[in-house]
This record gives C-alpha cells, structure tokens and sequence, in this order.
C-alpha cells in the first residue's frame, strides 16, 4: 500500500510498505477514506519528539471501512464505516474503566521506554514515535487498529467524512480543553493559539456557556477564523497579551485559560525566544513553554489553566511560585477521545457544530510532503490538511 513515511527531520515521503495484517485476534483493517495532517504531526516532522525512526508511517487522524477483522471482534463487521480514536485503549485496564484512556495501561508495548521520560507510560498512539507503540498511523491506505472492539466509533448515517473526522483528535482534544476549565456562565475564557485544536476549544466554551473567549495568536487568517465564532482577539506579536487581558476583564484576568500551543510556541522579544531555542539546540530544554509560562501568570487568582497543547519532555523557567501562590489549578492531557465520541457525534447531528469549518486544503495522499510544508509554513491560509488516499 501507499503510506507517507518519516524519513528524517523536516522530511516525508509517501512510499510503498507492506499492507498491514491481523496480528491479535482483537485486530481490525480498516480501509482509509480520509486522513487528516495535525499540529502535533509537526512536531514528528520538526524532530521534536524522540524515537522515531525512518521508514515510520505517520497519521493519528483517520476513518475509513472495516475490510478485516479478528475473530474476538465482536462491536464491529466488515463494511462498518468507522472513526478511529488517536489514542490506543484497550478498555479492560483500570484506566479505562476510569475513563482515561489516553493512559491505558496496556495499550503500549513499549511501555518501559515512556517510562524513562515520563515516570509512568502513557497509551499507545498511531504514528507517533516508539516511545508511543511504533504503531503505523493513519496517512495511508488502510491500516491495522489494535482493540478495535473498544475504540473505532461507528457512523451508521449518511454524514460526510468532513463532519467526523475530527472525532478522532481535534474535535475532542479543543472539548475537553474547554472542559477542564469547569466553565459556569459568565465566565471569561482565554486561548493560547488559533489553530484547529485552538478553534475547537474556542467553539466548545462557547457551547459550554462561556460569556467571553480571547483567542491568542499571531497569523491573521487564524485570528479571522477565531472571530467568525465569536471570539475577541489578540496578536501578540502587536500586543502585551498579560496587559491586554487586564484591561479586558477589568484587571482581573480570565477566569481560565487554555494552552493549545505547546512544545513549539513562539514569542515576539528575541532574547526569550532565544534563550529557549539555544536550550533546545543544547538538549537541555525539549519543548518551549511560552503560551504556558504566559497563560500561568495571566490568569486569575484561583483560576484554572488548562493544557491540550502537546508537550515532550521538559521545560525551563517555569512559574511554580505564581501556580501555588495564586491557588491556580493545573490540568493537563492527552485527550481521552472514546469518552467523547458518542456526545460529540450527537452534537454534531444535531446541528450545534459542523466541524469541517476548520479545513482549509484538501490534498491527495500523495500530496501528502506538500501538505506538511505547507502546514509547517503557514503558507496559503493553511489552517488543517485533509488527505484522501
């Protein structure tokens, strides 16, 4: 099959690799009809997360139809149309009759090496390095889906693959950033980055009563995008952001902010910018923190920060004095897509989001090294990548 391939930092390639097989009776294939390129990919592709290696297939963000599956699958039959959740759970574990599935307990088999970084491994991850499980991803024609009785979500109806897609990842990530935030009507809630999972959390605490969302950003089409749902913005590239939020809530602050950002923020003066950049050359520093440094000092007192921006490792100058002495609460994850499917997939028949308003370029799989590029650059307008195999 076609599949597009890590090859090196800042380098893909859709090549021919082995079709995959059933390998656990629990294994379903599912068909590919649509994939999309995430931010997170970016990072993959930028050489900030460690443990990938050449010839991996990348993609967490993906749907298609059961052609094959194991004979302990019972949820599913071949023709299902399905989304696949980006995270690997096996729905036994403790964590997973908690609802956490995004740290299934069994789901990664190279569990020991997440270890050595993170204390405890998270779950496994499609396409996102060894440390994750070195499973193949989804920017390709078909592939194997581990625990398929457990996560894939099946579309019985005649909804396009634009509308769920997003199920997979972004739309659930940008919900339960929104969710984290505990959002009580009135409340004023501010965004660090206007991407796609930015523009979902930005929809979701609107829908979850928010009275106000400043969304935090420096490319204007990603600002636009914020405003037509409704948000207040800011670019902080023209903009002192913690003075700016002062006087929009009265001096007060947000009552909780989101960082949708991540490892690869940026910041306008050069020497904060490159204090963090020559840490990250040196090895000494793996991600760089300024939405979550500024998020920390801008929000209230006894307010919530909340953190779905993807990080890898660590960070430096972190405000631990600001986070305990102001009573700020701290929330942090990798999204437990399956909690969130069958709601948010309501939501979506029901006609109070349709969240193909985030896609900005359809591309063929092929086109798949183009489309990274142009993610990486911003060029275009490019907001999300949506590939057809």
């Amino acid at each position: 099959m076609r599949a597009n391939c890590w090859m090196g930092r800042s380098h893909v390639e859709v090549q021919d690799v082995p079709d995959p097989r059933i390998l656990n009776s629990r294994d379903a294939i599912v068909r590919i009809t649509s994939t999309a390129i995430c931010g997170s990919d970016l990072h993959l592709y930028n050489g900030f997360i460690p443990t990938m290696e050449k010839g991996d297939v990348l993609g967490h963000e993906f749907m298609g139809e059961v052609v094959e599956t194991g004979p302990d699958v019972t949820g599913l039959r071949v023709g299902d149309r399905v989304v696949v959740p980006f995270p690997i759970a096996c729905g036994g574990c403790d964590a997973c009759e908690h609802g956490l599935f995004s740290v299934c307990e069994n789901s990664n088999p190279n569990a020991g090496v997440a270890e050595k970084m993170m204390g405890y491994s998270p779950a496994g991850i499609f396409g996102y390095s060894h440390m994750l499980g070195g499973f193949p991803g989804g920017q390709a024609e078909y592939a194997r889906v581990p625990f398929a009785d457990v996560g894939p979500i099946r579309i019985d109806d005649g909804l396009p693959d634009e509308q769920v897609l997003f199920l997979s990842d972004i739309f659930p990530t940008g919900w339960m950033g929104a969710e984290m935030c505990d959002i009580t009507p009135g409340d004023v809630i501010a965004v660090w980055g206007a991407g796609p999972v930015g523009q979902f959390a930005i929809a979701s605490a609107f829908l979850m009563g928010a009275e106000r969302v400043i969304a935090i950003d420096r490319f204007p089409y990603r600002l636009r995008k914020a405003e037509s749902s409704g948000a207040e913005v800011l670019d902080y590239e023209r903009t002192d952001v913690r003075e700016a939020l002062r006087d929009m809530t009265a001096g007060r602050g947000p009552d909780a902010c989101i960082d949708a950002v991540g490892v690869e923020a940026h910041h306008p003066a050069p020497l904060m910018y490159g204090y963090d950049r020559a840490k990250q050359a040196a090895r000494v520093e793996t991600d760089r923190p300024f939405a979550l440094r500024e998020a920390i000092m801008a929000c209230r007192n006894g307010g919530v920060v909340a953190v779905v921006g993807v990080y890898g490792g660590f960070v430096d100058k972190f405000p631990m004095g600001s986070l305990m002495n102001r009573s700020i609460t701290l929330r942090g994850a990798q999204c437990h897509v399956h909690r969130y499917l069958r709601p948010l997939l309501d939501r979506i028949r029901a006609g109070d989001i349709d969240p193909a308003f985030v896609i900005s370029h359809r591309m063929r799989l092929e086109d798949a090294p183009c489309g990274y590029e142009m993610f990486r650059q911003k060029e275009d307008d490019c907001l999300k990548v949506v590939l057809t195999p």
